[in-house]
């Protein structure tokens, strides 16, 4: 990768037993803790930054704000932690990994919600860590591909907890820190409901989140969907030089978004899908870290096409602000399910999150049957998956109340095993990104925010106190405030002859795939892995380039078999 964190709880001899120090922008060396960071936007204002002292140093990657308002972001940081403790990292805000030593003390912690993923390992001898696990995983001799991880990603798109593809590689936990012999967990991401204007109060926030991060250099570009969230991001930057949406140029969305862009001045480009948009190259694939799917990088091929400095987007805004995850309270009718309003009190966390992050029953039986990649009861081993990721967010609740309801379970699970973070991984690699959702601020409204109010309902409310015109060019999908009317539209599109439904977010997965010859490209020579799904088609893809590709290393591939033999359709 272009940008990268890697380091060792060890000094700098260990340090550089797998990495040379031209390979980064700075090595920061201490007896406990060696860290090496390359960002070309380092020492900009709100962006990385490192800072040495009498009894340590500390390290901030990514994205990262200190209360005080101040440039030095990691002197704060450093003198806080030597007040405080981990309780400083409370007051951090922003898309981080931090590196930080203070006397005898070493550790590596992620942001509240794990917008970057960390992932470590002790297989040399000394523990390792980095923000790339194919880094990581190279300094392991003979690894070996995790099972268990291997079908979780193939079955359900995202492989859950601390696991990775390899077993003798991990990932720092959600909300937790990293230290050179084990990790504690924090509580910086715990539901405490409270009573609150919520639109007033999410209107605000938003502002304040989007003028913190209004003034990063060079020509600034935004991704522009037809949808509510990034059009509040066009309408409160104060300059952005231009919108970006990926899809057919004469498609519904792209000239709803190009409406969007007229609407506040701002010129605007579509990105044609090109026969390059889902395939699957080791590039693309690094993206995903071997634990979810490069799917969502839906932009990579046309990178070149965008030509700005500083890149912003609405990544999470439904998930932090809408309820993605929750489940509504609906009523069966004709084999319909016709949403009621509200949240469903008694629902189960296992069927809410299954239909939610790329599990289908049909898909996985297809999958077990053409690709050799059991287990035999593909819904029994995925139900299980999701029922273990649940339990783990409901371990502490009695201590800490991190997710009492049943409504927050879901959330949580969803955030903690959020599944389109390559989307971002991709942006921040190539330009200057801006992940506005995990401001400090946005994450405590929706740890305040009752589930139920955690709506459209209430982000509309809120969006319109930014700019009452704001819902002037609706979401072609969404024509209606309503959910209820909505679905009722989208229902009747997809039904009734002679009316049109071209509608989709994104270009089509199984278009792409005939027009292109995907099958022939990727699996030239394996006919039964033609069988598949196209998104299973595009996990198989994603794992075998990321271990053959960008893993680079002499693997135990054991649990691919069924993949390489080519087994029988049952």
């Amino acid at each position: 990768m272009y940008k990268e964190l890697f380091g060792v709880f060890d000094d700098a001899d260990a340090f550089r037993r797998f990495r040379t120090g031209d390979e980064y922008d700075a090595v920061v060396a201490g007896e406990h803790l060696t860290v090496g960071l390359r960002d070309p936007a380092l020492g900009v204002t709100g962006r990385s930054d490192v800072y040495e002292h009498e009894t340590g140093h500390c390290v901030v990657w990514g994205e990262a704000f200190c209360p005080t308002g101040g440039e030095d972001v990691a002197a704060w940081l450093a003198d806080a932690y030597a007040e405080r403790g981990t309780d400083a990292l409370a007051a951090l805000n922003g898309s981080y990994l931090v590196a930080l030593e203070h006397g005898d003390e070493g550790l590596v912690a992620t942001d509240p919600i794990r917008s970057w993923e960390c992932f470590y390992t002790d297989a040399p001898g000394t523990r390792v860590f980095g923000s790339d696990a194919a880094s990581v995983g190279r300094t392991v001799d003979a690894p070996r591909v995790s099972r268990r991880a291997l079908r979780e990603f193939l079955h359900l798109s995202v492989v859950f907890g601390r696991r990775t593809l390899l077993e003798s590689v991990s990932r720092v936990p959600f909300d937790a820190t990293l230290e050179p012999d084990g990790v504690t967990p924090l509580d910086r991401f715990v539901y405490d409901p409270a009573e609150f204007d919520y639109a007033a109060e999410l209107a605000r926030r938003l502002r304040t989140a989007i003028e913190r991060r209004s003034d990063y250099p060079g020509e600034t570009g935004l991704l522009l969907s037809a949808g509510y969230d990034s059009r509040v991001l066009l309408a409160e930057l104060p300059h952005v030089s231009r919108c970006y949406t990926v899809g057919d140029s004469d498609g519904e969305e792209v000239t709803r978004a190009a409406e969007l862009a007229a609407q506040y001045g701002v010129s605007h480009t579509a990105l044609d899908s090109t026969d390059d948009y889902l395939l699957v190259d080791a590039n693309k694939s690094r993206y995903g870290q071997g634990i979810k799917e490069s799917l969502h990088v839906h932009h990579a091929d046309q990178t070149d096409a965008i030509g700005v400095d500083s890149v912003y987007h609405g990544l999470l805004w439904d998930t932090l602000f809408r309820g993605h995850f929750l489940e509504p309270s609906t009523l069966s009718v004709g084999g319909i399910e016709v949403p009621l309003g509200g949240l469903d009190p008694d629902a189960d966390p296992v069927d809410a999150l299954l239909g939610r992050i790329g599990y289908t029953e049909t898909g996985s039986h297809r999958l077990r049957d053409f690709s050799g990649v059991g287990p035999d009861d593909h819904e029994a081993f995925a139900r299980r998956a999701v029922a273990e990721a649940v339990d783990d967010v409901r371990e502490r609740t009695v201590d800490d109340d991190r997710a009492v309801d049943v409504q927050n379970v879901i959330d949580a699970c969803g955030i903690v095993n959020q599944p389109t973070l390559p989307f971002r991984t991709h942006l921040a690699d190539n330009f200057l990104e801006s992940f506005v959702a995990v401001d400090s601020a946005l994450l405590d409204w929706h740890l305040r925010t009752p589930p139920e109010h955690r709506s459209t309902e209430t982000f509309l409310a809120a969006a319109r106190r930014l700019d009452s015109d704001i819902l002037r060019h609706r979401p072609p999908n969404r024509p209606y405030d309503s959910a209820l009317l909505n679905g009722a539209v989208d229902r009747c599109r997809r039904t009734l002859p002679f009316v049109d439904h071209d509608s989709a977010s994104w270009p089509s997965r199984t278009e792409n795939f005939e027009r292109h010859r995907l099958d022939q490209r990727l699996f030239p020579e394996r006919g039964y892995l033609h069988e598949l799904r196209p998104r299973h088609k595009l996990r198989v893809a994603d794992v075998e380039r990321w271990i053959g590709d960008c893993l680079d290393a002499d693997v135990d591939r054991d649990p691919l078999a069924g993949l390489d033999a080519g087994l029988r359709s049952r």
